[in-house]
């Protein structure tokens, strides 16, 4: 219980350049071996030459290269519960295993959906209406003293004073009695007293009190709820509070005007449910037009409504907005009295309230606890390595049913395999050792060239140094 004077609730990585060509390093007189004499002279080397046959290599030979992040690695996945048709073959007992992966495929499919619901049960929670007792009293202090002598006048003696309190609690079922009254304590799973208002004005007598004889509790503003609010005061007078309260409406509630009140039999309710109603009386009466089913016939009760004959159902929700008003506030009066039993004028007031589902914190516990699938997921871990190991001997079936029927051609065909996965490792799968044992294959054009790229890429030979012919 909030008690005061005023309203107040209870690197990049860079990599240094290194050279991308190294520059040719040749003779000023080529020696050509005996073979190329015949040839004639051979043509000048397609690689452009450096200035000198010793020049050390410039700084144009040179050029930074960008590091570029490697490729991220794909995290390997878990293999799959399915079994494939070919184990399944060899093992007749894996249909009842496929059943219980359908089985467990339908169950994982209600899950999502009830979550799914949950989730959206949690945006906008379900209310039931409820019973919010309002008590509203007073106490006082030092009232009706006689005459200070003079040794107490010199002494600290408190002045008269009275405190207001207002608190409430929900009913539990509704039609519950009032042994307990104000010494009742609330629920804890409930929702707070003030968190059902959204503005609380309290007037004193002007007169009495001339500075602050307004307070006001603003719901907007408050850090936390409390259970309830107390006003304490000096004064030794009688007189009357008016007590405004606010009701927080969540979603927000409109009051119906008479007219739409004697149709629906609503007094008070959110815009959905108004609408909703309505449309139930539009099928009740039958009132769609059999030519337009989007177009209503209105009946005199309508047509006092809406005004005219025909309307579309589209534009019911826009002519409803003159027939939409917010809900009055509740007003309460209480006398202060400062004499007589203390607390004075214990009232109570009932007030309708929507109050969410007690459900709604298992619900949100049920959604953020994970506790409850990690056997569920210790179990899958468990099934993919028996996968796993039924691949693997199947695998070894299969080697050894293959060299059982015939062990030269198995053998035969594992060591051809076995060669080419050698040729691709050591980067030699795209040469062919018998074309290159013909001598037709070093007549294609492409052969000078590379003899040429061969040539200019040789040690430099010195003068005395002798030629390989």
């Amino acid at each position: 219980m909030a008690s005061s004077h005023h309203p107040s609730p209870s690197a990049s990585l860079s990599n240094p350049p290194f050279p991308s060509s190294v520059p040719p390093h040749h003779p000023t007189n080529p020696p050509l071996a005996s073979a190329n004499s015949k040839r004639g002279q051979p043509k000048p080397p397609l690689r452009p030459s450096a200035s000198g046959s010793t020049a050390a290599p410039s700084s144009s030979s040179f050029k930074s290269a960008e590091v570029t992040p490697a490729a991220r690695r794909k995290k390997r996945k878990a293999p799959e519960k399915q079994l494939p048709d070919r184990v399944a073959a060899l093992l007749p007992e894996s249909a009842l295993y496929s059943q219980l992966l359908e089985f467990e495929a339908r169950v994982d499919a209600a899950l999502a959906r009830k979550k799914t619901d949950i989730q959206e049960a949690l945006k906008n929670p379900p209310r039931v209406q409820k019973t919010l007792r309002i008590y509203v009293f007073n106490t006082f202090a030092n009232q009706n003293r006689p005459p200070a002598s003079a040794e107490q006048q010199h002494a600290a003696v408190e002045p008269p004073s009275w405190t207001l309190r207002i608190i409430g609690r929900i009913l539990e079922d509704g039609t519950e009695s009032d042994t307990q009254g104000v010494a009742a304590k609330p629920n804890p799973s409930l929702p707070k007293f003030s968190s059902f208002f959204k503005r609380i004005t309290i007037q004193l007598d002007p007169t009495l009190y001339s500075e602050n004889y307004t307070i006001v509790w603003d719901g907007t503003r408050a850090a936390t709820h409390v259970e309830g609010f107390e006003i304490k005061r000096r004064g030794d007078k009688e007189f009357t509070a008016t007590i405004r309260l606010e009701l927080n409406y969540s979603p927000e509630k409109y009051k119906l005007s008479a007219a739409l009140t004697d149709l629906l039999r609503i007094e008070v309710d959110t815009r959905p449910r108004i609408i909703s109603a309505l449309w139930q009386y539009v099928k009740a009466k039958k009132l769609q037009n059999p030519s337009d089913p989007s177009v209503i016939n209105c009946d005199p009760p309508l047509q006092r409504i809406f005004g005219e004959e025909k309307i579309k159902f589209s534009l019911v929700s826009q002519k409803l907005e003159q027939h939409l008003f917010r809900p009055q506030p509740i007003h309460l009066e209480h006398r202060v009295k400062v004499s007589g039993n203390s607390p004075a004028g214990n009232a109570c007031y009932d007030v309708a309230v929507d109050v969410p589902i007690p459900l709604q914190k298992e619900m949100a516990t049920f959604l953020s606890n994970t506790e409850k699938h990690r056997d569920i997921d210790t179990y899958d871990d468990a099934i993919c390595n028996a996968i796993r190991k039924i691949h693997e001997h199947r695998r070894r079936r299969a080697f050894f049913l293959g060299f059982s029927q015939s062990p030269v051609d198995f053998i035969n065909a594992l060591i051809a395999s076995q060669s080419r996965d050698l040729k691709i490792v050591s980067g030699e799968a795209s040469r062919n050792a018998e074309k290159e044992r013909r001598s037709d294959f070093y007549n294609q054009p492409w052969v000078e060239d590379a003899v040429i790229r061969y040539l200019n890429r040789r040690p430099a030979v010195g003068p005395e140094d002798p030629v390989h012919t």
